[in-house]
């Protein structure tokens, strides 16, 4: 019976920010170790007895992301599903399962969040595999993992009878919601109670067979949303009308906790962290004997148990105690480390002031490079592109401004108007404003240019699209 991972890249990107961002969630970043969550997820996989290649469940604005970070961990999925709306976990499980029984009417799902760290992945492979013993007798299995502290921040499981031969697996009896501090004591003396993962296992058939029993809409709009998905590239783009009938719950209120076939298996030993916070972070990261993580340019005196991460600057910091700093190019947080869950209340008051730094980085991916924000004034701003080899941006006009560009290392080929330009280190172009322009990177290495706008309006929204290599439609945003 093969087991189909079901990879879940969704999230808000807001409990870790500033490093983490609503455009660039956690997934993406390298937080411990010199790879992502989502490549750490992927790559655990590896040496799991009756594994295939991954499902991966995401939205259409993080999709090269997905797709770019999979290929550099040597992952080949076996599709990458677009939602255009986000509907919450129920809904992408379920396509996920419909896509898993195209290929197997037996298919077990392994559904696992993006952006966990499990550090002792031997345990990790030994759970999976005996959850599938379970599951493959139609029970639908989520990980509970041994609670360490009387946690707040967790939903918890009470576990009921044992069932089957396997002495870590249970019945489910309750499922709790984050409880009081009193009551997660209570919780952790009584011992019967797990911390919910997130994670589970179930045979995709008896998932569906629960989804159309209990949430019968789900499975209706999800089914006729993939039949009317449309492929693009190696993505598969569900139908936006149907998926957006979906009512928007959660795998655990839609399924887990009213079929009689839900059941907890202990998950211990895994050094599991869903990483809620930068307190969380900091619990797991390695410490000095003054308690402190640094790292990056960082300088301290007298300080302790403290959390300090310079992304691009020097930061140096006295006399604190129980603080986490985080500096990257455009932002930097400073907090108590008893107050690192309060960090969505900024982030909450910069969408309602309009700000981007909610959204994006300084710097922004795009599937042909990225680009940085330089310096910027009423009527000018600098910008720093790089282009991928044999990549392009898409072929694109602007009605309010004109660009300068600069090439600082590699080869480009501009298209610039009727003409085309090939360009090498020091020499620049100028575009004028309406005028049709693409930007083509022929070379075996990375392209750098600087961009100087100027005109009347400068908004990422100035922007028509007449050919793209990513079959991207025109839209808001850079190309």
């Amino acid at each position: 019976m093969s087991i189909h991972p079901v990879i879940l890249c969704g999230g808000s990107g807001t409990r870790l920010w500033p490093m983490s961002r609503g455009g660039y969630p956690k997934q993406y970043l390298k937080l411990t170790s010199d790879k992502t969550l989502l490549q750490q997820t992927a790559l655990r996989l590896n040496g799991i007895a009756g594994i295939t290649a991954p499902i991966v469940v995401t939205n259409n604005e993080q999709r090269f992301l997905v797709a770019e970070q999979l290929r550099e961990s040597g992952t080949v999925p076996s599709a990458i599903v677009l939602e255009p709306v986000g509907r919450n976990t129920a809904p992408a499980i379920a396509a996920a399962a419909l896509l898993a029984l195209r290929s197997s009417p037996d298919a077990l799902l392994l559904v696992l969040p993006s952006d966990h760290v499990i550090l002792n992945e031997q345990a990790f492979a030994r759970v999976t595999e005996a959850a599938a013993e379970v599951a493959k007798d139609d029970y639908l299995v989520t990980f509970g993992i041994d609670p360490t502290e009387p946690h707040t921040g967790y939903g918890y499981i009470r576990r009921g009878s044992k069932i089957g031969a396997n002495e870590g697996a249970f019945g489910v009896a309750e499922f709790v919601e984050k409880p009081d501090a009193e009551k997660a004591a209570r919780f952790i003396e009584e011992g019967s109670y797990y911390w919910n993962s997130g994670m589970f296992m179930l045979k995709a058939s008896t998932y569906m067979d629960e989804l159309r029993k209990y949430e019968p809409e789900i499975a209706r709009q999800t089914t006729l949303s993939l039949e009317l998905a449309k492929r693009d590239y190696d993505f598969v783009r569900l139908d936006a009308g149907a998926f957006e009938e979906c009512p928007n719950v959660s795998v655990d209120y839609a399924v887990m906790e009213r079929t009689d076939r839900a059941s907890v298996i202990a998950a211990a030993d895994l050094g599991w962290n869903d990483i809620g916070s930068w307190t969380a972070l900091a619990e797991i990261a390695q410490s000095d004997a003054q308690g402190n993580t640094s790292l990056g340019d960082v300088l301290t005196e007298n300080v302790s148990n403290s959390y300090i991460r310079a992304e691009h600057r020097m930061v140096a910091a006295i006399g604190l105690d129980n603080i986490v700093i985080v500096e990257t190019a455009d932002a930097v947080l400073v907090t108590h480390r008893d107050s690192t869950q309060d960090v969505k209340k900024i982030v909450e008051r910069l969408k309602a002031s309009g700000r981007t730094e909610s959204v994006t980085h300084r710097r922004v991916v795009r599937p042909w490079g990225s680009y940085e924000g330089i310096d910027q004034g009423s009527r000018f701003q600098v910008k720093r592109i790089e282009v991928n080899p044999g990549a392009q941006l898409s072929l694109q006009m602007h009605h309010h401004r004109a660009e300068h560009w600069i090439v600082v290392k590699g080869t480009a080929m501009v298209t610039n108007g009727d003409q085309q330009i090939m360009l090498t280190e020091n020499q620049s172009t100028y575009i004028p404003l309406g005028v049709t322009h693409r930007l083509l990177n022929p070379g075996k290495i990375p392209l750098e240019l600087i961009e100087v706008q100027s005109g009347t309006y400068l908004g990422e929204d100035d922007i028509v699209r007449f050919e793209d290599t990513y079959g991207r439609v025109p839209a808001a945003g850079r190309p």
